[in-house]
């Protein structure tokens, strides 16, 4: 067993009076940062040796509470070895539940700009790891975020589209707004001068009927991933658009599967494929 494991069970039991229960990397203990009366806290070993606290209980406790409750620092997590440099280089901020270094935050702002909920992205996504976990604001926490957008079963938070008050900006200025599967992806076009790009939250496939009020009369360049879930989601975007966009057309990389692939792999945001145009832009003719 890791030293650091045998820290935090030892802290567990210190702390809630109760001995965690399994054996090996694997135990159930009962969560200190709620009444927890029946064990919902599931404490092992990510791949990086680091401890990986997650809470199944009704709250499901952010690790930043847990953490706290145990009256340990973010670093007592990872082997000893590792603790000093990452207390210096990363600290608390950088934690995400999964275990990884966060590299990544993307902030969901309503008209206003005030921040509903928030998206992270782990350094090992891909690679053994779901790689993104939402959070929402929630002053009651240590922490002051709350790692799900979920409470009690139903969504917590208002959803909207990624960037929204630039694309507001951008359909009343008459400025096309490019439409990706990801924040990443919008992030790279949003780079380039003069583009506005969003997307909606969690990715491909959950774009939602409401998201159509922010687009009416918008000039719309869908960029569908090469693959058989973008084109799905392009489709759906496109169904929901149709109604109220003033021109729809779907593009996709030249380069790679997304946006960010093909500006990173040199290309540019006048290069892309033309795909489809479901609602081409007509040039009204003068009188």
């Amino acid at each position: 067993m890791s030293a650091a494991l045998a820290a935090v069970l030892q802290r567990l039991y210190e702390v809630t009076g109760h001995v965690p229960r399994g054996s090996g990397t694997n135990r159930s203990a009962r969560c200190p940062a709620h009444d927890d009366r029946n064990p919902s806290l599931s404490v092992g070993l990510g791949r990086d040796g680091a401890v990986v606290l997650r809470c199944h209980g009704g709250p499901q406790c952010p690790v930043e509470d847990i953490v706290a409750a145990l009256d340990l620092s973010m670093s007592a997590l990872w082997p000893p070895d590792q603790q000093r440099t990452r207390d210096r280089l990363t600290g608390p901020d950088m934690w995400m539940p999964c275990g990884h270094d966060k590299v990544a935050e993307y902030l969901y702002r309503d008209e206003q700009g005030a921040v509903l909920y928030g998206v992270a992205r782990c350094a090992r996504k891909g690679k053994g790891c779901q790689g993104f976990r939402q959070w929402r604001p929630d002053a009651s926490a240590k922490s002051g975020r709350r790692w799900s957008l979920n409470d009690g079963g139903r969504i917590a938070v208002r959803l909207v589209p990624y960037r929204l008050p630039e694309v507001l900006a951008a359909v009343r200025d008459e400025r096309v707004v490019m439409i990706c599967e990801g924040e990443k992806d919008v992030e790279a076009l949003s780079a380039r001068p003069g583009i506005t790009a969003t997307c909606n939250p969690m990715g491909a496939g959950k774009w939602r009927p409401e998201f159509a009020e922010h687009f009416h009369g918008a000039d719309v360049s869908i960029v569908a991933d090469r693959d058989e879930a973008g084109r799905r989601h392009a489709q759906a975007v496109v169904d929901h658009l149709t109604p109220v966009a003033r021109s729809i057309y779907v593009i996709q990389a030249h380069h790679g599967k997304d946006a960010a692939d093909h500006l990173a792999a040199g290309g540019h945001t006048g290069d892309f494929l033309d795909v489809w145009a479901p609602k081409p832009y007509h040039l009204e003719s003068c009188t």
